[in-house]
């Protein structure tokens, strides 16, 4: 299953909430959500942590948007939207964490 997650995890508790039901597969960050995606930032332990269960991908142009494409963490794949495409077509099943 594909996760998608786009709210800041400093806004919202949706990503805490994903890591915490979810039972692996691939999630994807979008939006404001890339925030976690990236070095220093409050929810980097537990996106840390949730790579040895997860994939984790970030939408490149969001984080480059925001500034952020040069601070993605170790682990995170980012993704441009010809890839957030090819991540729907290979997950039999997405869910999207508002």
């Amino acid at each position: 299953m594909l996760h998608i997650v786009n709210k800041s995890s400093l806004e919202r508790n949706t990503l805490e909430s994903c890591l915490r039901v979810a039972n692996g597969g691939a999630i994807l960050l979008i939006e404001d959500a890339v925030y976690a995606a990236t070095r220093g930032n409050e929810a980097e332990g537990k996106l840390r942590e949730a790579l040895s269960r997860f994939k984790v991908y970030a939408l490149g142009p969001d984080l480059d948007a925001r500034g952020m494409g040069d601070r993605v963490m170790e682990g995170v794949a980012t993704v441009d939207y010809g890839g957030f495409v090819d991540l729907v077509t290979e997950h039999k099943n997405c869910q999207s964490w508002l």
